[in-house]
């Protein structure tokens, strides 16, 4: 579609694409809005489940991607660089739409996305400039000087997770009072549920459209950056379900830790 591109890139804000801005918004919503968060103090209080989860999301996925990345991409800094910060940014959105298609807590997931925003607001900057900065230099490796904004991503972590969340809070809070339990939840989130979908659908088709030119202009260079993240998603989600198993979380509960991870 000729121009689509170009369109979709005109609305923005700063380095914001509003399209896009507004379908992840949009698909994250039903899922916070399902959420009972009059449990969230218990599950907050699961000191073990948290402390895993934020155990592999800050000190194992970002060695284990930066491996990959010197292994794999080691005459291609641009990339290696992009791949590695990849691993620095958990999944604090789809996560939810992962694991609710998954079967896995709700509620455990809403926690664990609370959790891993506030801390990557300080952590990732920190790990940017060690990733890149500091661990090539012990190594004598090249090193990278890129400037990752503690402005850039405490903003990102208040628009798409502090709206959906504030807006699934007061729906769930006002359903409550208004409806109860039973008939809101049949009456309005099992209306507004099956749309995360198409949203989910409509927001991967914009992404690989905003970059429709680089994709189909440099095929081997996409199959190349393809090739690290594919293997670090099986191994950082097989690893965390693992070791969720192992720590004898059932299923619903380790499953947002792998997603998540």
């Amino acid at each position: 579609m000729p121009g689509l591109s170009d369109a979709l890139n005109g609305l923005r804000a700063g380095s914001v694409s509003l399209p896009v801005a507004a379908v992840l918004l949009w698909i994250m919503y039903p899922v916070l809005a399902g959420v009972r968060y009059r449990l969230l103090p218990q599950v907050a209080r699961g000191a073990r489940f948290i402390l895993v989860s934020l155990t592999l999301v800050w000190l194992v996925a970002p060695a284990v991607m930066s491996t990959l990345a010197w292994l794999l991409l080691p005459d291609l800094p641009e990339f290696r660089t992009g791949v590695i910060l990849v691993g620095l940014a958990p999944c604090i959105g789809m996560v939810l739409i992962w694991n609710l298609l998954a079967g896995g807590d709700n509620e455990r997931a809403t926690v664990l996305v609370v959790v891993n925003s506030a801390v990557q607001i300080l952590a990732m900057p920190l790990l940017a400039y060690f990733y890149l900065n500091v661990l090539p230099g012990w190594l004598s490796l090249d090193q990278e000087r890129v400037g990752v904004s503690l402005w850039e991503i405490s903003r990102s972590v208040l628009i798409f997770v502090g709206i959906p969340l504030v807006a699934g809070v007061a729906s769930y809070e006002l359903g409550m009072r208004t409806l109860g339990e039973e008939r809101y939840r049949e009456r309005y989130l099992a209306r507004i549920a099956p749309t995360t979908l198409y949203g989910l659908l409509a927001s991967i088709a914009m992404l690989f459209a905003l970059q429709g030119d680089r994709i189909t202009s440099a095929p081997l260079d996409v199959g190349r950056i393809a090739v690290p993240l594919l293997l670090y998603f099986a191994i950082m989600w097989f690893l965390a379900f693992w070791i969720g198993w192992a720590a004898r979380f059932e299923y619903p509960q380790a499953t947002p830790i792998a997603f998540t991870t």
